[in-house]
Order: structure tokens, then sequence, then C-alpha cells
């Protein structure tokens, strides 16, 4: 069996952006605007475990190839504050890529 390799259409999140910001328009005409919009949202959040121990809690958030001085780990008004900007690596010449799956930007979490 041979199977092709369809190429990613890279507009395909904006559709979806542009299909969230519709529903959000929706939700604010009958719930009145929320003071913190969708449009300042980071488009990267990475992934969080919290876990829990008798003497303290702890966080591993994934941030593959992020070095410690790329993002930053505060305590504001007793929440623990993760925030940082992923950067699309370098694209090598000569390369075609048929699919990016991989996401960048600032994020935060909180």
């Amino acid at each position: 069996m041979t199977r092709a390799l369809v190429p990613w259409d890279v507009r395909l999140p904006r559709l979806f952006e542009s299909f969230r910001r519709e529903i959000d328009e929706l939700f604010d005409q009958f719930f009145g605007p929320w003071e913190d919009t969708r449009e300042h949202w980071p488009a990267f959040s990475p992934r969080a475990n919290v876990a829990e121990t008798d003497t303290h809690y702890e966080v591993t958030v994934d941030l593959p190839g992020m070095k410690p001085e790329e993002f930053t780990v505060e305590l504001k008004d007793n929440q623990l504050w993760i925030t940082g900007e992923r950067k699309r690596e370098h694209e090598e010449k000569g390369k075609t890529y048929h699919r990016i799956e991989r996401v960048y930007g600032e994020f935060r979490r909180v």
C-alpha cells in the first residue's frame, strides 16, 4: 500500500483563528466584553504538570530546546507565572517542509 504525503496548508490555523474571533465576538455580545481579550493571549502555551508532595509543589513545563535564560519564573500575588518566547528555528536551505507542527511565539502560564 502506498500513501502520498498531502502538503500541510499553513493557512489552516488562520482559519481557526478567524473562527475563534467570531465566537469571542458572539460571547461578548451576550455577556459583555471580557477584560483580557483573547487577542492578547499567546499562540503557544507549553504543557505543564503540577504535583504536590507533603512538603512542596512541583511544576514541570515542556519547553524543549529552550534555555533557562529564555523564560522567566516569578511568584506574583501568590501565583506562579512562567513567561517567555519560543523563537522559530532557522530553516535549513535545500529543505522543503511538508508539515510544521511546532508552535512558536510568546507564552504565559499562570
